[in-house]
């Protein structure tokens, strides 16, 4: 049986993995697989507007079935920032260390170090559109633990824990992670589906 073929509209390589490990029933491809070197515009004002702009791209130029996602860190202290912003929270250079330098020192002592990570996903198939949504709650660290994931992975521990995103295998993280339930909730879906 031939697996369904879903283009996942991201270049992160890191993702792409992770959500690869996940969705085994199904040939996921990404930009680069489809020869698509453009630039999309992330101009909405919200996670899921994001998800929508990039998955509509996808399907309106290659005509695929594919899925988008935006993911943002909500500090509760910082009124949810840096959120739709996380990925250039200290610039248009999207560097993860600089953004998350900028966020300790937003931060600074503030004893409420609340945060959550919120993914939205939408889903462009067979000219239907879909969207999924994951939250995983958990606490700002005072400074970096781990050399695992990636962006804010190193000063983010979920609630429940005592170690941080970083310190996570991908096993680990991906069963509890916002990224991991909103996938959870989209294999779901395209198991019923097909």
């Amino acid at each position: 049986m031939n697996k369904l073929k879903l283009v996942f509209a991201t270049n992160n390589q890191n993702k792409l993995k992770e959500v690869q490990a996940m969705l085994t029933n199904f040939e996921i491809v990404s930009l680069a697989e489809i020869n698509c070197f453009d630039d999309i515009p992330e101009i909405a004002k919200t996670l899921e507007g994001n998800a929508i702009l990039k998955a509509n791209f996808i399907t309106n130029k290659y005509d695929l079935n594919c899925f988008a996602d935006d993911t943002g860190l909500e500090v509760e202290a910082l009124n949810n920032e840096p959120g739709v912003y996380s990925a250039r929270y200290a610039g248009k250079e999207n560097n993860a260390e600089e953004n998350l330098k900028k966020l300790l020192i937003e931060l600074g002592d503030n004893s409420n170090r609340k945060a959550q990570f919120r993914t939205a996903i939408t889903l462009n198939i067979n000219k239907k559109q879909y969207t999924f949504e994951g939250i995983c709650k958990g606490t700002i660290l005072k400074e970096k633990q781990g050399e695992k994931g990636f962006g804010y992975d190193p000063i983010f521990m979920p609630d429940g824990f005592n170690k941080s995103f970083a310190e996570m295998n991908v096993n680990e993280k991906s069963s509890i992670s916002h990224r991991g339930k909103a996938i959870e909730k989209l294999v779901t879906f395209l198991n019923n589906y097909t």
